[in-house]
């Protein structure tokens, strides 16, 4: 993955008590002239990455060559294994 695409995320950063609750998501969109394509470029996709799907959103894009659209939204896992004591 491109690094210019990636969000650094301070450690030990944890807002979860906050009324913000920053999640860091990202998109990826896909689109092909069918359905099947679309959802087979997708799948390619994430399984070469270390990502958690989290939603997915589905349209179509009248007059265009590739008319079937899905964006994915996703974090990244977090590769890191924790410390041991």
């Amino acid at each position: 993955m491109n690094p210019d695409y990636c969000i650094d995320i301070p450690p030990g950063f944890d807002d979860s008590d906050e009324d913000s609750q920053v999640h860091p998501i990202a998109c990826r969109q896909f689109s092909a002239g069918t359905a099947a394509e679309v959802f087979g470029k997708a799948q390619q996709w994430i399984s070469q990455h270390n990502v958690f799907l989290i939603d997915v959103s589905w349209t179509w894009a009248y007059g265009e060559l590739e008319p079937f659209l899905l964006a994915v939204y996703f974090n990244f896992e977090d590769t890191e294994e924790p410390a041991r004591a």
